[in-house]
């Protein structure tokens, strides 16, 4: 994925500290980040997200889960077992 198509997937995460404290959200909805996530974990299929909220992109769930591999890849590993 080049430099270009990873801004403009995280273009579409917002974080305002006005809306949901802070949390990063999916830009001009109220749906976080961390909801996309967890429907994902718990084994919510991407096309029954879409359905349950019409006015999200499949794009708008890549860049849920690029947002949360940065955090990931900037994240210190302290303790290696």
């Amino acid at each position: 994925m080049n430099n270009n198509s990873v801004n403009e997937l995280l273009s579409r995460i917002v974080v305002n500290s006005k809306i949901f404290a802070g949390k990063p959200i999916i830009r001009g909805y109220r749906i976080s980040v961390e909801q996309i996530l967890k429907s994902l974990a718990i084994g919510i299929p991407v096309s029954e997200l879409l359905q349950n909220f019409p006015e999200l992109e499949k794009e708008d769930i890549q860049a849920c889960l690029l947002y949360a591999a940065e955090l990931i890849e900037e994240e210190k590993i302290y303790n290696i077992v």
